[in-house]
């Protein structure tokens, strides 16, 4: 005989609460913790880092409209401590209007080159114009607002000396937020760094940091024009063969913008539009037979997209319980992290991660939705816009 489960609605109730527990428990708890740990006892070796400069590079900028900014920009880089006879730099202009291809020629150095767009394409446009152009050893990404520390291309370079070493992120340093939820952002933010510093540390990281990292010219595959997680498609194309993704946090780049949650808000959406993208656009990519870093990706990138959800299923479940002593308390308890989180949106001067962490998370989880909105409204088809 087939055994029926009697499904009372507080069964349904327990089994809502405590799923959505685990689903936001594991993704911000558990995994981090096992990856820490992991990283800790069975951290997977390199060779020995090499101090010598071996690696022709040439980096990676592609523009619209930036005349302001790029002069400084490339200065920056020609200012980093990197042998001149391995440094070049590669500019696409996207379609510009103003005088962005002028003041790259105005520098009249051979290793200072620019490629036009006659018509605005998008960023992932440009970076596959760029890989096919470039000579160097090394493809590095830059954006034309960042400005990378002294050091920052040398740090990079020196993993490469490893053959299993595919391509290394370096750390961005944005200036900071005020409070409220851009300070619990900043918050998350830092973890993420944490996190990505761990996971390189077992084996890979999922993804790239796109204002500075290094990749192997040969291992750039072209991604698809629409694309929006560029920092994460390219590097993850090319982990194949027990390749590696590595996180260097002495290799920094800088951001004069402050964290801003009207800012933050647009980017934070297109960001999650674009894990959603790479969910369905490479679907395989969940497959452990095809996919060594499945779990990392799953955990890492996709298993957050489903928060939202489960801060609904928690919620629902607690009401359904909440006669029960137990679970009227957890209701309660609810109820005030929300109001806390509230209080930080609201209030951008609280400074107290009390409120700031809250909202911060609570935040976040509305981007998710509003990135899938984003996403499935094919918004994110635009390419890419240039942050202000």
């Amino acid at each position: 005989m087939i055994a029926i489960v009697d499904w009372s609605l507080e069964s349904v109730g327990i089994v809502m609460f405590w799923t959505g527990i685990l689903q936001c428990a594991w993704t911000f708890a558990l995994y981090p913790a096992s990856i820490f740990v992991l990283a800790r006892l069975y951290p997977k070796k390199l060779t020995k880092l090499s101090s010598e400069e071996q690696f022709s590079v040439t980096v990676l900028i592609a523009a619209h409209n930036e005349e302001d900014r790029i002069r400084d920009r490339i200065k920056n880089i020609l200012e980093c401590e990197y042998p001149e006879s391995l440094l070049d730099i590669l500019v696409v202009s996207d379609g510009s209007s103003d005088f962005t291809v002028q003041t790259v020629k105005s520098f009249g150095l051979d290793r200072v080159s620019i490629l036009e767009r006659r018509d605005k394409s998008g960023k992932p446009a440009c970076l596959n114009m760029a890989a096919a152009k470039a000579t160097g050893d090394l493809l590095l990404f830059a954006d034309a607002r960042q400005t990378f520390a002294a050091d920052a291309i040398k740090k990079l370079v020196r993993h490469f000396n490893d053959s299993s070493v595919v391509a290394v992120s370096g750390q961005l340093f944005p200036y900071g937020s005020i409070g409220g939820a851009a300070k619990g952002i900043d918050f998350y933010w830092k973890l993420e760094k944490s996190l990505r510093n761990a996971e390189a540390k077992l084996d890979s990281c999922i993804g790239c940091t796109g204002a500075i990292y290094a990749l192997r010219r040969q291992c750039y595959s072209p991604i698809p024009q629409d694309t929006l997680l560029d920092d994460v498609i390219i590097p993850m194309q090319a982990v194949t063969g027990g390749r590696r993704v590595l996180f260097d946090s002495e290799a920094r780049a800088y951001d004069p913008q402050r964290l801003d949650v009207k800012r933050e808000k647009y980017r934070k959406a297109r960001t999650l539009a674009g894990n959603f993208q790479m969910l369905f656009r490479y679907s395989e990519w969940l497959l452990p037979w095809k996919f060594r870093l499945w779990w990392k990706l799953a955990s890492h990138k996709y298993s957050r997209l489903f928060t939202p959800v489960s801060l609904v299923t928690i919620l629902a479940g607690n009401l359904i319980l909440k006669d029960v002593p137990f679970y009227f308390f957890t209701l309660w308890a609810q109820f005030s992290l929300y109001l806390l989180a509230i209080f930080g949106i609201a209030f951008r001067n609280l400074r107290s991660p009390l409120f700031t962490v809250p909202a911060g998370f609570l935040f976040l989880s509305w981007m998710i939705v509003w990135g899938f909105v984003y996403y499935i409204s094919g918004g994110y088809k635009s390419g890419w816009a240039k942050s202000v």
